[in-house]
């Protein structure tokens, strides 16, 4: 989807970052094998190699690059008093986030399972199951609860004020004023893809309903939660015909959320990954298929010292990080709904490249013309891999 014109790749990357790398490039972006070069001594063949290489993988795979105290991996020398800092909230801070996290997950947990007491599951295309047309009281306890919680959460990973700035009412003038409320509906929320911190926010906020791993659905407590939120589940390693079923039932609730002021909206992230948090990967049409309007919203995470975006880490190190954090950043910003043209409606992949760049001059983000296929050729050079490995999926 993203143009093939070089001028919206970033900067600072080369011009072969779009394409796929040469299997000479491969070997020269492989930073934990030794060069091929003779060199003067070890200890400089086992040094110098590795820091040229881990900056040439960093230029070439901008968007994914960690650049804060920790390092590629999370996993980069600290000083000593970071290492004070991160062996003290290891010990006070980190166990009284976890528990304080852990109670609003399970008080959460337990306002689900009051709200679908002798409520049956609905199937949609044949893609898993859930709860997304609760009614009256339940949805109201859903909802309402869960915006709280959600917050709650995002106060206990230390986010305690979050900036919010809402560009939608900025000009009088906009020639979609005039449009009744009911048509200014969107059917989608749009944004870019940071962090698993990013569904907390939206939770928060809008309470929209979104696609998960069809394995979320089992999972203790939050398989409930992610019911309740009304999500699209799909088996996301499968290759067979299903994906007609998801992006059916994806357009469909798009659609009845656009036309329902009471039907949740779908929460969609058109990059299909994450990034650093600088850059806007090329979007998908998954969001624009349904022809419905979209609200575009844009998350920053400024940092200090730890980088909250989920980047070339494992999880467990990314949350023990988060919550070494004493206080976390997060600005976020409300474009006005997108009205897609005539045009854009039957060119899904015109609506998506627009609203693409749209995004990217109001949040001033990089365009990238980078995807998951060079993320994983990424993460596999940094733990010197041959072949492309996924450290964890996040597939859209």
């Amino acid at each position: 989807m993203a143009p093939n014109d070089a001028a919206t790749a970033a900067p600072s990357e080369p011009e072969s970052v779009g394409g796929r790398m040469s299997s000479e490039d491969m070997v020269a972006t492989r930073p934990l094998l030794s060069s091929p070069s003779p060199s003067p001594s070890p200890s400089a063949a086992s040094a110098a190699p590795v820091q040229e290489s881990i900056e040439e993988l960093d230029r070439k795979y901008a968007p994914y690059a960690r650049r804060d105290a920790y390092g590629p991996m999370g996993l980069g020398p600290v000083g000593a008093l970071e290492a004070f800092r991160l062996a003290f909230a290891a010990v006070v801070l980190v166990p009284l986030r976890v528990v304080a996290g852990m109670l609003v997950l399970v008080v959460y947990y337990l306002v689900c399972r009051v709200c679908t007491l002798r409520v049956e599951e609905e199937r949609e295309g044949g893609e898993g199951h859930g709860y997304a047309r609760l009614e009256g009281w339940r949805r109201e306890g859903v909802v309402r609860c869960g915006r709280a919680l959600a917050r709650a959460m995002l106060f206990v990973f230390g986010f305690y004020w979050i900036p919010e700035y809402d560009c939608r009412f900025a000009d009088a003038e906009d020639g979609h004023a005039d449009q009744s409320k009911e048509m200014e509906r969107p059917g989608a929320i749009v944004s870019n893809h940071v962090s698993y911190v990013d569904i907390l926010y939206h939770m928060s906020a809008s309470f929209p309903s979104f696609v998960a791993k069809r394995s979320v659905a089992r999972l203790p407590l939050v398989g409930l939660i992610s019911k309740c939120l009304g999500c699209i589940f799909v088996q996301r390693e499968s290759k067979t015909s299903d994906f007609k079923g998801v992006s059916g039932a994806v357009t469909e609730r798009i659609q009845r959320a656009h036309q329902q002021k009471n039907a949740p909206m779908m929460l969609l992230f058109p990059e299909g990954t994450t990034t650093n948090g600088d850059y806007l990967l090329p979007f998908k049409t998954g969001a624009f298929i349904a022809k419905a309007p979209v609200q575009s919203v844009i998350l920053r995470y400024p940092y200090k010292r730890f980088n909250p975006a989920w980047e070339s880490m494992s999880g467990a190190r990314h949350v023990f990080l988060l919550l070494c954090q004493f206080v976390n950043y997060l600005e976020v910003i409300h474009l006005p709904v997108y009205y897609p043209s005539e045009q854009e409606k039957n060119d899904p992949k015109l609506y998506a490249n627009n609203v693409w760049k749209l995004m990217a001059v109001e949040g001033n983000l990089i365009l990238s013309v980078l995807g998951l296929a060079e993320k994983r050729v990424y993460h596999a050079a940094l733990n010197g891999n041959s072949r492309p490995r996924v450290l964890h999926q996040k597939d859209d």
